[in-house]
């Protein structure tokens, strides 16, 4: 049995799209899922407690062979600090303050109301 080579920027390029979807893989749980609808979407398969999950770090090209491989790292030294990448990761998404939050929405539509009085506006306000 022949081992697998690790993927090439050239195999990605020239997969082309089947009937049904289809994985690339790189090794160490990374892979290349490539849909019929020609998308290519980087997985980072691990386990965690037991249980397998995965990581979707975006689509070919805009992350590269390099980049993925380079998550692939991160995750298993998050593995092997005993954390879940997985809830690290949503973690990190949380941390970044939302653009459009009920609060910021709101103040813009008190402001544009200009035919209240400031008295009744600040009670809507409160």
């Amino acid at each position: 049995m022949t081992p697998k080579m690790p993927l090439t920027d050239l195999a990605i390029r020239k997969a082309a799209p089947r009937s049904k979807a289809y994985k690339l893989s790189d090794g160490h749980g990374l892979y290349l899922l490539i849909s019929p609808s020609g998308s290519k979407l980087w997985y980072q398969k691990f386990r965690y407690d037991s249980k397998e999950n995965r990581i979707a770090p975006g689509a070919y090209p805009s992350i590269t062979l390099r980049d993925a491989r380079e998550l692939q790292l991160q995750v298993r030294a998050t593995l092997d600090k005993g954390s879940n990448p997985a809830e690290q990761r949503r973690e990190e998404k949380r941390g970044a303050v939302p653009q459009h939050t009920f609060k910021s929405v709101a103040l813009v539509w008190l402001v544009s109301n200009r035919t209240w009085s400031e008295e009744h506006a600040e009670r809507v306000k409160r």
